[in-house]
């Protein structure tokens, strides 16, 4: 058997941040992913850094996210930060189409004022089209987060790993966990690939994170999704922020090489069992209709490739972060159900911060496991 100090069972990018904070503060964890790193979610995200219409409870947590966002040269070092490729400050912007839509945005910032929050603004049809010169003339306005970006997700989970690689983590891919047990001597980790011992496990699985969970009789929702993506031929650059719409599904960002990333919820065929996701060329269809009457620019592009990704799913749509509710020394981050890329810097340290200390300095109650029942629902909120 193979003993360490930690174990964490999922090399995602939250796995690979996770194995860096406990590395960075004097622990020595070994990342077991049953693939390859960045090989699902985290790989093949549209890699938005977004603050902009966060779930409230995220808040916190993608403020200081996007703080961990602008120092990756103190986390990662100089050659692996540029290797993220993060583009910050351009902003995201939500496109309100509709009067209703407007009406919705302008709650939101109320809502966020009083919630002591000011980084989303209100922008009216003329403030938009300074903003992004090439949209229709049907939008309205929207809200903004000037402070947002972009990055390359599998670039910046490989980062993450070489860092963590760096400071004396050890990655171990296609090694599948298939048990987990714990005795008086700690945690025994059963893989295809030999035995492991360790204090403490820390359930990074994402889609597959149910499965860990099980195996210590601790249920959680198995639901997923698979996220579709696909890119067009190179244009001449007509945009710096990434657009998200309201109600409509809708997300595009342009790299720096002239391409064009399309996503926005768009769903594709998951098998979890063969870790596997097709897209569906009506539904791919129906994303770039809605592309290309926002940005009638868009009419010129070829679409060249497109691809599908693994994703967790959780009934409220946050994450599980936080201590098993029936094993000591097991901790879960995993769930962000399709945002949480940009949380990635900064989940990490708070599983070190939990580990190390006893505590997190941000909030974490909304994500802990107790929400759910024994049987892996969702409990109905307090009345």
């Amino acid at each position: 058997m193979t003993r360490t100090d930690v174990i964490v069972i999922g090399g995602g990018i939250h796995g690979c941040c996770t194995a860096l904070h406990l590395a960075r503060r004097g622990l020595k964890p070994i990342v077991l992913e049953k693939n390859t790193v960045g090989r699902h979610a985290s790989g093949v995200n549209a890699g938005g850094v977004r603050q902009l219409m966060r779930h409230t409870a995220e808040i916190p947590l993608s403020m200081a996210a996007m703080d961990a966002w602008e120092r990756l040269d103190a986390l990662l070092g100089p050659e692996l930060a540029a290797n993220c490729n993060f583009v910050g400050g351009v902003g995201q912007i939500g496109i309100a189409e509709s009067a209703q839509e407007l009406a919705w945005c302008r709650e939101r910032v109320a809502e966020m004022r009083a919630l002591g929050y000011d980084f989303e603004e209100l922008i009216d049809a003329d403030e938009l089209k300074r903003l992004v010169p090439s949209v229709a003339d049907i939008c309205r306005g929207g809200i903004v987060s000037r402070r947002d970006g972009h990055a390359n997700p599998f670039r910046t989970t490989q980062s993450f790993r070489l860092r963590a690689e760096q400071l004396g983590a050890r990655i171990l891919e296609r090694t599948r966990v298939t048990g987990l047990e714990q005795g008086d001597g700690g945690w025994t980790v059963t893989t295809d690939r030999g035995t492991f011992g360790a204090d403490i496990v820390v359930n990074c699985g994402g889609a597959w994170a149910w499965q860990a969970g099980a195996m210590v009789g601790e249920h959680f929702p198995k639901s997923h999704f698979a996220s579709t993506l696909m890119v067009t031929s190179r244009m001449p650059h007509f945009i710096d922020p990434v657009v998200i719409g309201i109600d409509r599904v809708l997300s595009f960002k342009q790299t720096e090489a002239g391409t064009v990333v399309i996503g926005g919820g768009i769903l594709g065929d998951p098998d979890l069992d063969a870790e596997t996701a097709e897209t569906v060329s009506d539904r791919m269809m129906e994303s770039a209709a809605t592309v290309y009457e926002f940005f009638p620019i868009l009419r010129q592009a070829t679409i060249v490739r497109t691809w599908a990704g693994l994703e967790a799913l959780m009934p409220d749509v946050i994450p599980v972060i936080g201590p098993s509710r029936v094993a000591s020394g097991l901790w879960h981050a995993f769930g962000f159900s399709g945002h949480g890329f940009q949380l990635g810097p900064i989940v990490g340290s708070v599983i070190a911060d939990l580990i190390v200390d006893g505590v997190s300095p941000l909030p974490i109650a909304a994500f802990s496991p107790t929400r759910f029942t024994a049987e892996g629902k969702l409990r109905p909120p307090a009345q």
